[in-house]
């Protein structure tokens, strides 16, 4: 174990273990619902939303987050929300 250089965070193992930091992330990619509204599912973990408003969808994660990781030394300090629109766009032969 060593310390990730320059930045005085928690011990790290390195090669194929999970690097730990004090500002751990969870990643949630967010779509538009097929009924309307906003829905997000967590990269990694079994944790899902939906919400009408970006807003409300922040609340509902942050309160979900609190329920999976009911151990405050286990819960991500940050919570990044990536907006995903898929769109198909034809291109045409020149």
């Amino acid at each position: 174990m060593g310390r990730r250089p320059g930045c005085g965070c928690e011990p790290y193992r390195t090669g194929a273990a999970l690097l730990y930091s004090s500002l751990m992330e969870l990643i949630f990619e967010v779509r538009d619902a097929e009924e309307g509204g906003l829905y997000a599912r967590a990269l990694g973990y079994s944790i899902f939303s939906q919400a009408e408003t970006w807003d409300e969808l922040r609340a509902s994660l942050l309160e979900a987050v609190s329920l999976h990781f009911e151990d405050a030394a286990t819960r991500p300090r940050l919570i990044q929300m990536h907006y995903v629109k898929d769109e198909l766009v034809p291109v045409e032969a020149a």
